[in-house]
């Protein structure tokens, strides 16, 4: 067994076990923060209902933002989508053998790459030219939204120009999965591009990326504006309150 795999190896399982723990304790922390106000965002759902309809319409089609400024949701939902291609795509390095439905949109998970490089242009873009954006902007600001980048250049590149041995790559990833160590292709572009995922998958806990699980926690979003017809109390405030 190569060094390199050996490497690569224990980066991956530490970088797995960083996302997991690190989403799994900041999903915990949202559980347990009190939500003491009643506080949803107007004009907002009177029903428990409709406060999980809306909360569902935020996570698909980004509501909200559409009504705020359409030239964002249009990058921001032209990179999610065709993230959630791309990973979805990705699942034929994980499954053996391939899901149907995994086979039928390769054709399209291989272009959507091109579809979430345009978006999150537009969105670094949008940081650089809007002054008012430029200045709350934070260099880790750049930094994530350069990071995603490369991911997705690094990947085109694999595809289009430097290809690399897939099946060599499944049968790593099939090992690592089965705690069976298979070799890894050494080739440059493959290995830019895990080392991007990896750095990715250990920050991600702790950046902005939260968004995508703390929309559930939102209580601007998850409430029903019903503070006249249900008195609202957080767990704590109601054992006091008895």
């Amino acid at each position: 067994m190569s060094l390199l795999t050996i490497i690569y190896a224990g980066l991956f399982y530490a970088a797995t076990a960083m996302l997991v723990g690190g989403l799994a304790y900041k999903i915990y922390g949202y559980w347990k923060t009190p939500a003491p106000l009643k506080i949803p965002t107007t004009p907002a759902p009177i029903t428990p209902l409709g406060a999980k309809l809306r909360v569902w319409r935020e996570v698909l089609v980004f509501e909200s933002l559409f009504k705020s400024n359409k030239w964002i949701w249009l990058f921001g939902i032209l990179f999610h989508f065709a993230l959630a291609l791309v990973l979805l795509r990705h699942l034929r390095y994980f499954t053996n053998p391939v899901w149907e439905w995994v086979v039928l949109i390769q054709p399209f998970g291989k272009y959507a790459g091109f579809a979430m490089v345009a978006g999150l242009a537009g969105l670094w873009g949008r940081r650089l030219v809007v002054e008012r954006i430029r200045y709350i902007s934070t260099p880790s600001d750049h930094l994530m939204l350069l990071l995603l980048i490369g991911i997705g250049a690094s990947g085109l590149g694999m595809k289009f120009v430097a290809h690399t041995d897939i099946v060599d790559v499944k049968s790593f990833f099939l090992g690592l999965m089965h705690f069976n160590l298979q070799p890894l292709p050494a080739d440059p572009a493959l290995l830019v591009h895990l080392a991007l995922v990896a750095t990715l998958m250990v920050i991600f806990p702790m950046s902005k990326l939260l968004h995508a699980p703390g929309v559930f926690f939102s209580p601007t979003r998850n409430q029903a504006d019903n503070p006249r017809e249900q008195r609202h109390l957080a767990p704590w405030a109601a054992e006091l309150d008895k």
